[in-house]
């Protein structure tokens, strides 16, 4: 019994600081993703959302999850930091061009998203969503 405690612990004490690191710069990935997101869009999701605005939330809601998507996929295939923070830093990237053309392709996105037009929020968080697990598939390779 004895040693089979101390294999546990060896193990974790082995694989727990490495877990750490990687989770927290997925982290640290995706709070600065969504940091970017917030500085990008052409409104102040927080603002809206505090008077209530549900089309605000469902679009920074979104944004929080497309860009875990992706991350997360990295996370789970690499096993190196460096490849966490190299691609996980490209699927933000990639998820944030995609906001960028959505939003030029939609240009009357913000007054939609302003008057709490659900639709519109909607649209968005599903071309978000649907070009996540498209970039989580490919980071898994």
């Amino acid at each position: 019994m004895t040693d089979t405690l101390d294999i546990l612990w060896q193990t974790l004490n082995s694989g727990l600081p490495i877990l750490l690191l990687h989770f927290l710069t997925t982290l640290a990935l995706l709070g600065l993703g969504v940091g970017c997101y917030a500085l990008i869009t052409p409104f102040r999701e927080r603002a809206l959302i505090r008077q209530g605005n549900t089309a605000a939330g469902l679009t920074l809601g979104g944004a929080w999850v497309a860009l875990a998507i992706p991350l997360a996929a990295t996370l789970a295939t690499s096993g190196v930091w460096l490849d966490i923070l190299l691609w996980g830093s490209v699927a933000v990237l990639i998820q944030l061009l995609t906001f960028g053309v959505f939003i030029v392709s939609f240009r009357d996105f913000r007054a939609a998203i302003e008057s709490g037009n659900v639709a519109a929020a909607a649209l968005l968080v599903g071309v978000q969503m649907a070009v996540a697990l498209l970039n989580a598939g490919a980071m898994a390779g």
